[in-house]
């Protein structure tokens, strides 16, 4: 299975005590089935991946111009409930840009809350609320990603799926679609492709 490439964003260059193991296990263990590295003891949290995986969805993602109203728009990672990610989402994206736009982080505690955002991961905490959420979103260009099961089969778009002590990623290429979002080959072809109602 091909691997997905992964951007490490600037602070990689500074030296952070996690990158090693974040990059290194990103681009050779997500997604690709191969074997544990030996350096498991140095291996990033589940939700340290999660989060580089978020950084990088802005870059294989486009929204229809409209999403963007102003040239000074930033790209917007939303929180919706119970934040898994403590402050490692904001060390990830500060002072990144992509596409000229800086990245900015936002945490709801209800769907009726979100304004501007682009990509909204949507936490364990609201698993019981995932219909009515990706309701509330519908028509909306917002790239919706969960760890929570069933999420794809309820119209969410990319769930984080944990197999095998391995990361994967599960995207309801439909759903995307409708929302006026291109996902990038290069998101696609690791990923398995689910049709409408499968997650």
């Amino acid at each position: 299975m091909a691997l997905l490439k992964v951007f490490a964003p600037r602070w990689a260059k500074r030296g952070l005590k996690t990158l090693p193991a974040v990059w290194f296990v990103m681009s050779a263990l997500l997604l690709s089935g191969a074997p544990q590295s030996p350096a498991k003891a140095m291996s990033p949290t589940e939700y340290q991946l999660k989060a580089v995986f978020l950084f990088n969805f802005a870059q294989f993602v486009d929204w229809p111009q409209e999403s963007f109203p102003e040239a000074k728009t930033s790209l917007v990672i939303g929180v919706l409930g119970e934040d898994p990610f403590g402050t490692y989402l904001d060390e990830i994206v500060s002072g990144e840009t992509v596409n000229n736009r800086q990245l900015e982080i936002q945490r709801y505690r209800r769907v009726d809350e979100i304004k501007t955002c682009h990509i909204l991961f949507i936490s364990q905490s609201e698993s019981k609320q995932l219909e009515q959420i990706v309701a509330a979103l519908k028509g909306r260009s917002i790239l919706t990603v969960s760890d929570s099961t069933g999420f794809t089969r309820q119209g969410g778009m990319i769930r984080f799926v944990t197999d095998k002590n391995k990361l994967r990623l599960r995207i309801n290429l439909e759903a995307a679609t409708a929302a006026n979002l291109t996902i990038s080959s290069k998101l696609l072809r690791p990923a398995e492709i689910v049709t409408p109602g499968k997650d």
